[in-house]
């Protein structure tokens, strides 16, 4: 089975899966969630990313990731269940680490609920784009749609979910793609870190039938396209989401 060799006898994979002991911030419920993956050349990726953050390798392989699914119940934790939102979102995102935590360094962000976007951007520094975005579902074939606003940047997948696969076992490459729990930024000038916290992620395999995406070379991945060579799916998970904290230099 393969390892990861970006410094494994540094990185703790495990530890950031479970609950920190605080209160969160506040709750979502993602749903449907389809990853698609690509590997990427450590050279065409590595100018996307601050230089604060080192790529999170498995195998010797630097990989992309895109995430395409549904947001329930979107609130903070001082707001009731009636306040919740909920919209589509579509990530591009890639794999770090900083300091021995392995996490999440999104490339773009799109939503179709405008306050979301606008609340995510000035508060977190997150690159959302507002999008029209649908996700159509016949039993368990989806058709998921994108149009970025003002730019024409498009997405569209098709897809059918097959059988359970269940959690993803540690040091495989499922495990390094899907299980990621600290989500990096650049935010008033600082590098900072938030945790999320959810039960691991219940995978499903899947058939992607129809693949067609701008998002990747509007990131800047001039490079990457075609059929993903990954796909995941996951029926949900419950969130909870915690404070997004400077990191220390």
């Amino acid at each position: 089975m393969l390892q990861p060799t970006s410094h494994p006898e540094v990185l703790d994979r495990l530890t950031p899966a479970k609950r920190p002991d605080e209160r969160p911030i506040g709750y979502q419920r993602w749903r449907s969630l389809l990853f698609l993956h690509w590997q990427v050349s450590e050279e065409e990726l590595r100018p996307l990313i601050p230089a604060s953050l080192s790529l999170d390798l498995y195998d010797n392989a630097a990989y992309v990731g895109l995430v395409l699914f549904s947001m329930e119940g979107v609130r903070a934790r001082w707001w009731p269940e009636l306040l919740s939102s909920q919209f589509l979102e579509t990530n591009v995102r890639t794999y770090v680490h900083y300091q021995g935590k392995p996490g999440i360094y999104f490339m773009s962000m799109d939503a179709n609920h405008r306050p979301a976007v606008w609340a995510a951007r000035r508060g977190w520094s997150l690159p959302y784009h507002h999008a029209k975005m649908e996700m159509n579902k016949d039993d368990q074939r989806i058709d998921y749609q994108l149009i970025r606003s003002g730019a024409g940047t498009s997405h569209q997948t098709r897809y059918q979910v097959g059988p359970a696969l269940g959690p993803s076992e540690p040091n495989t490459l499922e495990h390094f793609l899907l299980e990621r729990y600290f989500l990096f930024v650049e935010h008033r000038n600082r590098l900072c870190c938030a945790q999320v916290h959810h039960v691991p992620y219940p995978a499903h395999s899947v058939e992607v039938t129809q693949c067609q995406d701008d998002l990747l070379s509007s990131a800047g991945l001039e490079n990457v396209s075609g059929h993903p060579q990954l796909a995941h799916f996951v029926p949900g998970v419950d969130v909870e989401i915690f404070s997004l904290r400077p990191e220390s230099k």
